[in-house]
């Protein structure tokens, strides 16, 4: 048996909707702009260009079951903290060199998730080139509801994707909207292309972004139909 120095955190799981089973998360790998009108909104040209991936550790995640409301604490060190809704994708067959047509194979289910941001600090690390870790990265700046498996819900390629703040509205899109559907992100992760390329393993997920207006803090309670979850 292995000794270290100290206890190390027990692995961070998310629950399976209808099984008492949890989702081990390894990474989460977070899609940059995927929505048209959200990289208008943050200044950007939302033609299909390559796709680009950041991360949040898995100590991140924080789950929130069905019908709750979760807790999110305030984050030190901003004044503009963001909320953005997203679609989840739970990876459960890793694999590299993964083919686009191959890759609905290595997704177990799909989730509903935001993405916290400490903008303020994001805007500052892109103004000096430096990573986002300090603005997406903190403790539980990936609040997650139930992960819905593939065998229940299917591959849904389109359907609403709201939340609302205190029963008011602040953010709607579609998953037809995407500019980058899940087949094309995983395989931009995991090219086919010769060259190097990351693995993809299990119990990765991946955040499809988000529709467009991201903004304030939550009393959020996001929906998307099929995966809907409460925080």
């Amino acid at each position: 048996m292995t000794e270290f120095v100290f206890a190390p955190p027990a692995p961070n799981g998310v629950p399976v909707r209808g099984s008492s089973a949890q989702f081990p998360v390894r990474r989460v790998y977070c899609v940059g702009r995927n929505y048209a009108a959200h990289a208008r909104e943050m200044g950007s040209d939302p033609d299909r260009e390559p796709p680009f991936f950041f991360c949040k550790p898995a100590d991140a995640v924080s789950y929130v079951a069905d019908g709750t409301e979760g807790a999110f604490p305030y984050p030190q060190g901003t004044s503009n903290c963001h909320y953005e809704v997203e679609l989840v994708v739970a990876i459960g067959k890793g694999g590299k060199d993964i083919a686009e047509a191959d890759a609905a194979s290595h997704v177990f289910g799909y989730a509903l998730g935001l993405d916290m941001t400490r903008r303020d600090l994001q805007n500052e690390s892109k103004k000096t080139g430096r990573p986002w870790e300090t603005g997406k990265a903190f403790d539980k700046s990936a609040p997650i509801g139930p992960i819905v498996p593939v065998s229940a819900i299917g591959h849904p390629e389109k359907g609403a994707v709201t939340l609302s703040v205190n029963g008011v509205e602040k953010q709607r899109g579609d998953l037809s909207d995407l500019i980058w559907s899940v087949p094309e992100m995983v395989g931009a992760h995991c090219p086919a292309a010769e060259g190097p390329a990351l693995r993809v393993h299990a119990g990765a997920s991946v955040a499809r972004r988000r529709p467009a207006a991201a903004a304030g803090l939550p009393g959020a309670e996001p929906r998307c139909p099929g995966a809907d979850a409460a925080g």
